[in-house]
């Protein structure tokens, strides 16, 4: 089976990198760099503008997202197996701290909204690449 993934691991990240393109204008929009300190430095390292430097940044990985997608993983690279893992677990992290942000603040902040989104794009990944983990080993 070597390193290529499914069509379905294949089609949950794409839905995933999508799901990060839209919880970026949620933050965006509500301005995540101003709230909170690390997407604030983020911003600022790239653009003396922090709207201009989030923007940046989330486009960048955005496209690093759909290289992902187009060159290691519908190519069947060795490498598509550890992006798709570490996307995996970036993503469920990403919208669970955002859970975890909100909630402990007792309020919506921004990336609320699409966080759970975000966490069910990575589990819909995470569950093919698991099974195919556990036939490759058999």
């Amino acid at each position: 089976m070597g390193s290529a993934l499914s069509p379905r691991t294949s089609a949950a990240f794409l839905t995933l990198v999508c799901v990060q393109a839209v919880h970026s204008v949620e933050e965006y929009r509500n301005r995540l760099f101003d709230v909170l300190a690390p997407a604030r430095a983020v911003s600022g390292l790239i653009s003396p503008d922090r709207r201009v430097g989030f923007v940046i940044f989330n486009a960048a990985l955005v496209a690093f997202g759909l290289w992902c997608w187009l060159v290691p993983i519908r190519r069947g690279r060795p490498s598509a197996r550890g992006l798709a893992w570490a996307w995996a677990i970036l993503e469920a992290a990403n919208g669970t701290v955002h859970v975890a942000w909100a909630l402990s603040a007792g309020s919506y902040r921004p990336g609320l909204y699409t966080a759970p989104l975000l966490i069910a794009a990575a589990l819909w990944m995470a569950v093919p690449l698991q099974a195919s983990r556990r036939r490759v080993r058999t």
